[in-house]
């Protein structure tokens, strides 16, 4: 049976709406009249984060998939979640990987090859099951899980990356590329997870259980869609310092530990979440191996 939507907008959904309000008016896409792409080592900078440039620039581009995707996927969203990918989320990423992508092909690499309109077939079933509103919430609760997943990576990472560039001495991407990016990130995180608690609470046992399971199911780390790109989040991790058992893990799961799997003691971060990122690193550490040996 569908659960109807309230007509009156509660103080949860006032908030919700106040603070995407909030991220559009105080952050707009970065300009690129603000940015200096000036390296002063292009060759060694290049050697270092060349590939993790790359990564987080295809990911970050991606954004018009992803669009694409929950568009699919949720028939009828609120409108607070349309106002935020559409006017905020998506200008403001599409910006991140234009900037990234025109770093690294000031650096001589090619430019990031983004998938921007590729649709998978569980995401339209996943749409044509949400046309029932009680299963779009599910679908929707899975949404807000990723998105608290993908954003609390990118702030992590994005963390890392600036220290990194700033050890290498290259001020001017440190401080017009990389800060500003990170600056925008935390007020992502903070829509998917207000939305995530606020929907959770709502749910029924049988929606929270299957929440669990698809999650279980589905879960990877962000932007690494198929083996190879799985590799490559894991040379990130590499190059990062990131360990798939660190504290990085547990700050990416914590309020889905806390939502989720709660009811489980002494886990501090949920076993799919560790398996994906270990699975990274081996993969990682195998094609390294099989470049080395020249066997692809």
């Amino acid at each position: 049976m569908s659960r109807s939507r309230p007509s009156a907008r509660s103080a949860a959904d006032q908030r919700l709406v106040d603070h995407v309000d909030r991220l559009g008016a105080e952050h707009p896409p970065i300009s690129l009249d603000s940015v200096d792409f000036t390296v002063v080592d292009p060759v060694g900078f290049e050697a270092r984060f060349g590939h993790v440039l790359d990564y987080m620039a295809r990911v970050e581009l991606e954004v018009d998939r992803n669009v694409l995707e929950l568009m699919t996927m949720l028939p009828d969203p609120p409108e607070v979640d349309v106002h935020f990918y559409r006017d905020v989320w998506q200008p403001q990423e599409i910006q991140h990987g234009r900037i990234l992508d025109e770093l690294q092909v000031r650096l001589g690499r090619p430019p990031a090859d983004a998938d921007l309109d590729s649709i998978g077939t569980k995401l339209k079933v996943l749409g044509a099951l949400g046309h029932a509103s009680a299963f779009q919430d599910v679908s929707r609760m899975l949404y807000y899980l990723t998105g608290m997943a993908t954003e609390r990576s990118a702030v992590l990472a994005y963390n890392l990356l600036h220290d990194g560039v700033r050890e290498m001495g290259e001020q001017a991407v440190a401080e017009t590329i990389i800060a500003p990016i990170k600056r925008q990130e935390p007020g992502h995180f903070a829509f998917y997870q207000l939305s995530a608690r606020g929907l959770w609470a709502e749910l029924a046992p049988w929606q929270k259980w299957l929440v669990r399971h698809l999650r279980r199911l589905s879960f990877s780390p962000v932007g690494a869609n198929d083996d190879e790109q799985l590799a490559d989040f894991g040379d990130l991790m590499a190059t990062l310092g990131i360990d798939d058992s660190s504290d990085f893990t547990a700050q990416i799961a914590r309020v889905e530990m806390e939502l989720l799997w709660a009811r489980d003691k002494g886990l501090p971060v949920p076993a799919y979440v560790t398996a994906a990122f270990r699975e990274a690193r081996e993969r990682s550490r195998a094609r390294a191996e099989g470049v080395s040996s020249g066997t692809r």
